[in-house]
């Protein structure tokens, strides 16, 4: 991590992006854990059913803005099952902040960052896996989402600008250069205190 300017005011802001289902949740966890306990903001606690992808103010007012200041940020996560926003948290600067979710690689949100992964899983298996562990139950929702992540990634995509593809295998993830992966290391990247370096 010493290798990374921070980005945010003292922080080094860190985006994990990936089709929904894809594994962001989970390596953001292991990649946390590796770093040393680093925060995780889950961007599932931003959006709203009425607002998928229109989240932008909200985190740069809440978020973006007082971190970049230097001062803890406070913000109101997103209950899904009550449909309202729940109690205030306070997100306190750190040296790295993990950033996960669809779209965390955006537009509006790339000028932050210190550095953008991209879950390398395909779109199909990604929504798969989503579909399977919600269930039946949440059907409705998930043909309502696949078309709003469609718009969204057609108009704004992150996987083009990505720093790092990361690639779950047999043994852990690999990683691989996103402006060249063709030529990228595969390493495991929840060992040490480094993120992969393009």
């Amino acid at each position: 991590m010493a290798g990374l300017s921070p980005s945010l005011g003292p922080v080094r802001l860190v985006a994990i992006d990936g089709h929904a289902g894809s594994g962001k949740s989970t390596f953001a966890g292991l990649l946390a854990e590796a770093l040393g306990g680093a925060p995780v903001l889950h961007l599932d606690d931003v959006a709203t059913h009425e607002e998928l992808f229109d989240w932008p103010e909200r985190l740069r007012t809440q978020v973006l803005e007082p971190l970049s200041a230097g001062r803890a940020a406070r913000w109101t996560p997103y209950d899904w099952v009550e449909r309202r926003f729940g109690p205030e948290r306070v997100l306190e600067p750190s040296p790295v902040l993990l950033v996960e979710g669809v779209g965390a690689g955006r537009r509006a949100l790339r000028p932050y960052l210190a550095r953008l992964l991209w879950m390398e899983t395909p779109r199909a298996q990604s929504w798969g896996r989503g579909r399977y562990r919600d269930g039946r139950e949440l059907s409705d929702f998930w043909d309502g989402w696949e078309r709003a992540e469609r718009a969204h990634f057609s108009d704004d995509p992150s996987r083009p600008f990505a720093d790092t593809l990361v690639r779950q295998s047999g043994t852990g993830y690999e990683w691989s250069s996103g402006a060249d992966e063709t030529a990228g290391r595969a390493a495991p990247v929840t060992e040490g205190d480094g993120l992969p370096r393009a």
